[in-house]
């Protein structure tokens, strides 16, 4: 549909309005970042400091325990969505290839988990964390995360196999390949968009988890996620919000990246099993 200039400007307009709305946060951030303590306060605002406080970044990376709480929400992201993505491909794939009594119902189980709040989830892991000696440690976290991981990323991946053609399998399997090698060799590797799509999401989920964090390791401080050290920033009297938006700004740096680089993937494999 060829547009005419008045539609073509309106529409651009539209588009440059919406994308400052969302950026507007973002820049609010990094001046807040910059900003001496002291000008913060003042109105009305500036919308950029005239003597940047660089050293606020540099304070943080090598006067604080920044970097081992990075280090460590990037640890349990990592592993969390390793062990989502094991478990919801072949849980995914079962689900879609394979007809079994009852497979509706443990699909539905599934995906009814996902609907319970982490509030509601929380007192039970709690309890059999403590048991089994977890409290503190970096793998009561994981445990966590992969619980809520798994059930939407076995449906948002079966959704995407079954939009795949079963022939690619049994084209495969003429060929000499076992149902393992189909699935390694032909099935996932067609599969990449939704892969990357759902990891995005899984790795996302894990590192912008407060809750299950605060909960598991509140007496474990050098096992502490980023943000939960970011909230300790908060002083009971005062507080430097110019040293929390640095710190926010470090953390959300690489979900930004994780986005940069996979977003073709991930458009591409949200809508992947919709026309199923």
């Amino acid at each position: 549909m060829n547009r005419t200039l008045p539609q073509s400007i309106l529409l651009y307009t539209t588009l440059v309005v919406v994308i400052c709305i969302l950026l507007f946060p973002v820049y609010w951030m990094v001046i807040t970042s910059l900003a001496p303590s002291n000008a913060l306060r003042s109105f009305p605002p500036q919308f950029w400091p005239q003597n940047p406080q660089w050293q606020t970044y540099t304070n943080l990376i090598f006067n604080t325990d920044m970097p081992r709480w990075l280090m460590n929400s990037a640890l349990v992201a990592v592993v969390a969505t390793g062990i989502s993505m094991l478990v919801s491909v072949l849980a995914a794939y079962s689900l879609s290839r394979y007809t079994m009594k009852g497979g509706e119902a443990v699909g539905l189980f599934i995906l009814m988990s996902k609907m319970l709040p982490a509030t509601m989830l929380i007192i039970p892991l709690f309890g059999i964390f403590r048991n089994l000696g977890l409290m503190g440690s970096l793998w009561s976290l994981i445990i966590a995360h992969a619980t809520a991981i798994v059930p939407f990323a076995t449906w948002m991946l079966k959704g995407y196999f079954d939009s795949i053609p079963q022939e690619l399998e049994q084209a495969a399997q003429v060929d000499g390949c076992t149902p393992w090698g189909a699935l390694f060799r032909v099935i996932l590797p067609v599969s990449a968009p939704g892969l990357a799509a759902t990891a995005l999401y899984g790795f996302v989920l894990s590192w912008a988890d407060y809750l299950y964090a605060r909960t598991f390791l509140a007496n474990a401080a050098g096992n502490w996620t980023a943000n939960v050290g970011i909230a300790t920033f908060k002083g009971e009297y005062q507080t430097d919000w110019n040293v929390i938006m640095a710190a926010s700004l470090l953390a959300a740096l690489p979900i930004m990246i994780a986005y940069l680089f996979l977003q073709r993937y991930l458009v591409g494999g949200l809508t992947a099993g919709a026309g199923k």
